[in-house]
């Protein structure tokens, strides 16, 4: 099975890819329309995360009477269609005709990762799912270092040269120059989601119980909902999932604003922090999967939620460059989380996995809430005390490593 697992691996770089191109557009979005406030412009990634919540369950539905196969082409489409939607998003020249875009792409995404991830789980015996989710995961930093490298090197610093070339345009020339830099990554991902939905159409990557399931055209929608509800861990896992999922896309949406105001530094400059900051997440990831081996999930989970707990109070009330260190060490805390949660979560849910996995996607729904909290408190105090925000999220998964400990891995959960 190591062919289809691969195959689905890579494509967690996806989301991770999208997540990080998209992140440092809240801050060029508000400068390219100077009249939005933090709020209006952090509206991005409330339309990026609501899509995760509105479109999970339909995509668990397509696992669940199609195969995970059909979810994750389906996903792949979707995102494609979002990425070409970019070009006439820049024609109209209007803000919220971008938050459309941005809500099609995600849109797929959400449909691809409610089937690739339970998929992966799949793939091998319950007692290594979580560790194996988490390799699949590394994938994701992978991507989310490319799209910060192409935000900072195609994106940042052509909109900073153009800005020290922009005398002789007027404004309304200034912003279809800015916007035709912005949606050109998007675009040209666009072409090559096209060649991942060909290759995977390709390749067989169904395990044969997923085969056999998929040939049932009865759904049992109700049944498993009812389950799932009745599941104390299950649920605790969803709540986790949508305060991690908030803190994640809080940390790195502001960490340019971070980064510049206290090191008084270029927005171009202060991405080279949250590479750093995403090369910190992709090493912790790797060795945490290897301490899975010998540290129960559960207890790797607390220690890193209370360990991110200590460094949002270093970037609350130290700030400078200790701050802006401690800030980067967030994102090592932060890098089991996602697939941790979502393995702890799904012990012994069986088929209703397909079902379960729809709750656990539509929770990063907290990536379109609590980064609104976040610009609030920006907006209304200043971005060091704004961090109070992921300094609560990290405590309430705290709360649910310590809830989960009590699971053994293999063990089925009412």
């Amino acid at each position: 099975m190591w062919i289809p697992y691969m195959l689905v691996a890579s494509c967690f770089a996806w989301w991770g890819f999208a997540n990080c191109i998209t992140d440092p557009l809240v801050k060029v979005f508000k400068d390219i329309y100077n009249d939005l406030s933090h709020t209006e412009s952090a509206l991005i990634q409330f339309a990026f995360y609501a899509a995760y919540f509105c479109l999970a369950i339909p995509g668990g539905l397509i696992n669940r009477k199609f195969s995970y196969k059909h979810g994750i082409l389906s996903g792949l489409g979707i995102s494609m269609v979002g990425c070409f939607l970019f070009y006439p998003a820049s024609l109209s020249n209007n803000f919220y005709t971008f938050l459309i875009a941005f809500y099609v792409l995600a849109s797929g995404l959400a449909v691809l990762e409610t089937a690739a991830s339970p998929y992966i789980l799949s793939l091998g015996a319950a007692e290594t799912a979580t560790q194996r989710l988490n390799l699949a995961g590394a994938f994701v930093p992978t991507g989310s270092i490319v799209g910060i490298l192409i935000s900072k090197y195609f994106v940042l610093e052509r909109l900073e040269l153009l800005g020290t070339q922009s005398n002789d345009l007027s404004s309304r020339q200034l912003q279809a120059e800015q916007l035709s830099i912005v949606i050109m990554p998007y675009v040209l991902a666009g072409f090559v989601l096209v060649l991942v939905w060909l290759l995977v159409l390709s390749v067989r990557i169904q395990k044969p119980s997923d085969l056999v399931a998929s040939k049932s055209d009865k759904v049992d929608f109700i049944p498993a909902v009812k389950r799932l509800l009745g599941n104390c861990n299950y649920l605790f896992a969803v709540v986790a999932q949508f305060f991690y999922v908030g803190v994640q896309i809080s940390v790195w949406t502001f960490t340019i604003h971070y980064v510049t105001e206290q090191l008084g530094i270029k927005d171009s400059e202060a991405l080279n922090y949250q590479t750093a900051a995403l090369v910190a997440f992709m090493l912790a990831r790797f060795i945490c999967t290897g301490l899975m081996t010998f540290i129960r999930p559960s207890t790797l989970l607390l220690v890193m939620a209370l360990a991110g707990v200590g460094c949002c109070l270093v970037v609350i009330f130290v700030g400078g460059a200790v701050g802006v260190y401690a800030l980067v060490g967030i994102s090592a805390c932060m890098s089991l989380m996602f697939p941790t949660i979502f393995g702890l979560g799904t012990k012994g849910l069986g088929e209703d996995i397909k079902f379960g996995s729809s709750g656990l996607i539509m929770a990063i729904l907290g990536g379109a809430l609590i980064p609104l909290f976040q610009a609030g408190l920006v907006d209304v105090a200043n971005v060091n005390y704004s961090y109070a925000v992921p300094m609560v999220c990290f405590l309430v998964i705290a709360c649910f490593a310590l809830f989960s400990h009590r699971i053994p891995a293999s063990e089925p959960t009412t």
